[in-house]
């Protein structure tokens, strides 16, 4: 049987050797193929065009940076301004107003040099939900105190 298809295909390469070998050319193409999936997606998907106005792209990444350090330093003006209101001392004898402006430069200072859009804003986000988170259990504890002096006053 093996003999028999050696025959048969030995006689359909000498009827029609060009398709044959084109055949063979396929198969050795198709196996070429990209060894990695960076590789294809290089192939085959659509690379950005490069514009000759590079200005455009500089100009728009400036503005986007210049708005980030903009929310960035209104958070940091924001905190300065909240910490004037915590005037009492910790169990250390310093004021909580030096405290949380320590705390508040050391995280700034830590995230200076992120990069990442997507982290700044969680931070910038997460910075004014804290800073109002504050001054809402301050203003809380006010109306307490202020309660509690009224309270005192008319016992008296």
């Amino acid at each position: 049987m093996a003999a028999a298809m050696a025959k048969h295909q030995a006689l359909a390469i000498s009827l029609q050797p060009k398709q044959y070998f084109n055949c063979l050319h396929c198969r050795n193409f198709l196996n070429n193929g990209p060894d990695t999936v960076e590789e294809l997606l290089d192939r085959h998907v659509v690379k950005k065009k490069k514009s000759f106005d590079d200005t455009e792209d500089e100009i728009l990444t400036r503005q986007k940076l210049t708005s980030t350090r903009r929310e960035v330093m209104g958070l940091y003006r924001d905190i300065i301004r909240a910490t004037r209101y915590f005037m009492w001392p910790d169990s250390h004898g310093v004021l909580w107003r030096d405290v949380l402006r320590a705390n508040a430069r050391k995280e700034f200072e830590e995230a200076r040099f992120e990069k990442d859009p997507e982290v700044i804003t969680r931070l910038l986000i997460g910075g004014h939900d804290a800073v109002q988170a504050a001054l809402d259990k301050l203003v809380e504890k006010q109306k307490q105190q202020i309660a509690k002096e009224q309270a005192d006053r008319d016992r008296r």
